[in-house]
């Protein structure tokens, strides 16, 4: 087993006190939609959730783009191109040092993709704990020797990419020596169960020896458990406050109480995982319970004394505190020593011994 990818980021902060285990990323993207208040609400919110990162995106619009940019889905109703819409989220180094010191004040790591070499520069002067890199950005190498040159862990996610693209970055990576987390990913929103991919995350372990894990866009919880069961150690989710608020990624998004179930999901799983059952000293330890919900042998009616057993005599009920229901044939065709009451428990010294005349 890799270590872990959560206890690598811990170990290179001191100010954040997150045990080991799985890294539960709430993902806010552009769900802010260019508002620092709704930005700063999300830290709270996915703090309160139970996560241990909350990750946003860095956007600067003449660094990454062109006026030309096409849309992926038109839905704003405010600006003209999707230039303007990088233009209307970008944040100001200061606002985002606010977001990194709130965050980390939350107990949060605090996380964001670049997305442009200037967006690299302006985050390594703000401080984050690892690089996103986005799937969209696997090709963009220049940015890639930008961020190992930081010496920072990366969360390589894999959504649009090819194999042999991976396989190219991954090995890019390595080259830099710094830790690495490879996250499955399909970029679709919402994405649908049979497009997540959950087997990619053996594959990619097996192939690549390092953390892996799962940037979900379906918008439940369910991929986010399975993956953990598989070893995940990273689990990234997009989130929104509510179903009814504005932005491209809602459908793909849980909310922040889905977040909190996710993530007590995730913990709950992690302590199933980590603890072995020895099935009979549990059963040991039930006695009493046994006892409770076991039968043991009674007298289905009143049974004179002298009387030879038959199975029409006897019956099998609650509680288990008598003769276990094994034991019924070997009371049969024995004569009861004393006048047994209807529901009465059967003991061995109400009957003959075996064998007597």
């Amino acid at each position: 087993m890799v270590a872990g990818f959560r206890a690598e980021l811990k170990s290179r902060s001191g100010k954040i006190k997150a045990a080991d285990g799985c890294l539960i990323v709430g993902e806010v993207a552009q769900a802010h939609d260019g508002s620092l208040g709704l930005a700063h609400a999300f830290v709270d919110a996915i703090a309160d959730a139970g996560a241990d990162a909350v990750k946003f995106q860095t956007h600067i619009a003449a660094a990454e783009s062109t006026p030309s940019e096409p849309w992926r889905v038109k839905f704003s109703r405010q600006d003209a191109s999707r230039y303007d819409y990088w233009k209307r989220m970008e944040f100001t180094e200061e606002q985002w040092l606010g977001l990194r010191v709130h965050a980390e004040d939350r107990g949060l790591f605090f996380l964001s993709s670049p997305f442009s070499i200037a967006a690299v520069e302006l985050l390594e002067r703000v401080g984050v704990a690892a690089w996103k890199i986005a799937s969209g950005e696997i090709s963009d190498t220049v940015m890639h020797d930008r961020i190992l040159e930081t010496r920072l862990p990366v969360m390589l996610s894999t959504g649009m990419s090819m194999i042999s693209e991976i396989d190219d970055a991954v090995k890019r990576i390595r080259g830099a020596a710094v830790p690495l987390a490879i996250l499955q990913c399909t970029t679709e929103y919402p994405c649908a169960p049979e497009r997540v991919g959950l087997n990619m995350i053996s594959a990619y372990r097996n192939r690549f020896g390092c953390a892996v894990g799962l940037s979900d866009h379906s918008g439940t919880i369910y991929p986010g458990l399975a993956a953990v069961t598989l070893g995940a150690e990273v689990v990234e989710v997009h989130v929104t406050l509510s179903r009814e608020m504005f932005g491209p990624d809602v459908a793909s998004s849980i909310t922040t109480v889905e977040l909190r179930q996710l993530s007590e999901g995730i913990r709950f799983i992690e302590k199933m995982n980590a603890h072995d059952l020895n099935k009979d000293g549990v059963s040991r330890e039930l006695g009493p319970l046994r006892k409770l919900f076991s039968k043991s042998i009674v007298a289905r009616v009143r049974i004179a004394a002298g009387t030879v057993l038959t199975e029409d005599h006897l019956a099998l009920k609650k509680p288990g505190t008598g003769l276990p229901p094994a034991r019924l044939s070997s009371l049969v065709g024995r004569r009861t020593l004393r006048t047994l009451e209807q529901d009465e428990l059967v003991a061995d010294d109400d009957v003959e011994s075996k064998g007597a005349k």
